[in-house]
């Protein structure tokens, strides 16, 4: 069973930087490729960022430029790292392990283990 905790959250004024932190258990991490998704309320999850085992990066265009996503295999953990933040980026954050690229990385479909989310708040 996998088991995924995400931590980093908070509260943060415009213009500010948190970075977020998914601790990854029970399977070989390594060898996984791993994804960041939001949910605003009343908005679907969207995809924010993902990072295949290999180190290859995405972003959605939303937060290109602005955020990173980087991994240290050895702490089993990938981080998301959130610069220049704008009250739009207001939404619990998740993160999760990919099973398959059927649906394309952006889909959250294609992804099977989820952490329970951290909420970040953006003042304007």
């Amino acid at each position: 069973q996998v088991q995924l905790v995400e931590s980093g959250g908070g509260l943060v004024q415009a213009g500010g930087s948190l970075r977020l932190s998914c601790a990854a258990s029970g399977r070989t991490f390594g060898s996984s490729s791993m994804g960041w998704f939001r949910q605003a309320p009343e908005k679907e999850r969207e995809f924010v960022a993902a990072i295949w085992s290999g180190g290859t990066t995405y972003f959605a265009d939303s937060v290109k430029g602005r955020f990173t996503i980087s991994r240290d295999n050895d702490k089993n953990t990938v981080y998301l790292q959130m610069n220049s933040l704008k009250p739009e980026d207001t939404a619990v954050y998740y993160c999760a392990l990919v099973k398959s690229t059927t649906w394309g990385i952006r889909s959250p479909r294609s992804y099977d283990y989820w952490g329970q989310g951290t909420q970040v708040t953006v003042s304007a």
